[in-house]
């Protein structure tokens, strides 16, 4: 099995940490500017919208979009590890990685352009305080669901939705910006960063 992507993009580290989580053989291809061009026709020819990760099985299967990835690698796994078999424990974990893409992502854009990717243009003190503003306000709710005696964010058992929201939540310690405190998110924080499949990509250096 092949991953193709640049350890620096969170939607590659989810696909990591969930194929390291599965003790799954792989080997890892950098793709994704700087280091090599998404939008040659190689790489389109496997996803046309030129994005990282792309999954390429031993078979020739090819899967792009991270939590596509992550939700097939759990159900190849087969033994529920990462995405339970009883419909009702799977619709909250559905529920809470789609969140992640829909709600938690969005705000921290210009934020995360600003202050950790350092993008040209985007230095206007109002909108980065907008996208922060935005942002603590969307940690709020996870702080608020985690501080319910949720060991994990859907329910008792580890999930994909963990990988996914685990993964922001670094994002979010890793920016370098006055920010509210959220004690149970970092109590949260702590245990996930303990796992030892997550060791490699909650680090320093993959903000």
């Amino acid at each position: 099995m092949r991953i193709l992507g640049r350890v620096t993009s969170i939607n590659v580290r989810k696909v990591l940490w969930a194929a390291d989580e599965l003790g799954l053989d792989y080997e890892r291809e950098d793709w994704g500017l700087p280091l090599r061009d998404p939008k040659v026709p190689e790489f389109l020819a496997l996803n046309p919208n030129g994005q990282v990760p792309v999954l390429v099985s031993d078979s020739g299967y090819v899967l792009w979009e991270s939590n596509a990835i992550l939700l097939h690698l759990a159900d190849v796994d087969g033994e529920g590890r990462l995405l339970p078999r009883d419909t009702a424990a799977r619709g909250k974990v559905l529920q809470w990685l789609f969140w992640q893409a829909t709600e938690l992502n969005t705000p921290w854009g210009y934020a995360v352009n600003a202050l950790i990717r350092k993008t040209p243009g985007y230095d206007d003190p109002a909108r980065i305080a907008d996208s922060l503003r935005r942002w603590t306000a969307v940690m709020d709710i996870l702080e608020n669901h985690l501080a319910a005696e949720t060991p994990f964010v859907a329910g008792d058992t580890f999930s994909v939705a963990d990988i996914a929201i685990a993964l922001s939540v670094h994002r979010w310690m890793m920016t370098p910006a006055e920010k509210q405190t959220f004690p149970v998110i970092l109590a949260y924080y702590e245990r996930m960063t303990a796992r030892p499949a997550a060791s490699a990509w909650m680090g320093p250096a993959t903000p």
